[in-house]
């Protein structure tokens, strides 16, 4: 299974839904979102409990497992740039097939197999879209439209993982009524939301202690 995750060094994870995937057993799944959090925090446990066998990341230098892991080959892991990476996302998510970037073309990359197209007199990499069979996205308050708000910086990659997934599932601090959200300070429209659950909360200050 395929599971793309919103967040940014553990910021923005979905705690409860991490735990449920823990208590499951489930492994050799394939990870995508923006790193690999921290070795206990965020998605980065699913990393140190060696529940993944490929993640498709823009760096994974806060977890020091990543690397190990990666280097053992234990772990297969895709490097994509961070702006690459969340354009994938967004692209998987309008259903799109790819991007057309400049970036990391040269001819190593080429050499390995990357498709390029010509435009107007200029190279392009094609990189493929991001989806996944579920997305798992962590939001401040949802009412039961599945209608999500998200906290300031933790909104992060949020809302493009909730597009890209055939089923997401949002996590949420706060579930309240319907009209308690004002349609402006709605990011994510409850279209993209299959399932929603209860936080049990995260401490942030706990977080980056």
């Amino acid at each position: 299974m395929t599971i793309m995750f919103g967040g940014f060094g553990g910021i923005g994870n979905p705690p409860r839904l991490i735990d449920f995937i823990l208590e499951t057993g489930v492994k050799d799944l394939i990870l995508i979102g923006n790193d690999t959090g921290f070795p206990e925090i965020g998605i980065g446990r699913l990393i140190t409990n060696r529940r993944a066998k490929k993640i498709i990341v823009s760096h994974i230098g806060s977890n020091p497992n990543a690397g190990y892991l990666m280097n053992s080959h234990e772990l297969e892991v895709e490097f994509s740039p961070q702006g690459t990476l969340v354009e994938r996302m967004r692209a998987g998510g309008m259903g799109l097939g790819g991007i057309l970037t400049d970036i990391g073309i040269d001819e190593q990359i080429v050499n390995n197999g990357k498709q390029t197209v010509v435009l107007d007199g200029k190279t392009f990499l094609v990189e493929p879209a991001l989806t996944a069979d579920v997305s798992i996205v962590f939001a401040e308050k949802t009412d039961p439209f599945g209608n999500l708000v998200f906290n300031k910086s933790a909104r992060n990659t949020n809302p493009l993982a909730a597009m890209a997934g055939n089923i997401t599932i949002a996590e949420s601090v706060r579930i309240v009524p319907l009209g308690d959200l004002h349609p402006e300070e709605i990011i994510t429209p409850g279209a993209f939301v299959d399932y929603i659950v209860e936080s049990k909360g995260v401490n942030w200050k706990w977080v980056w202690e």
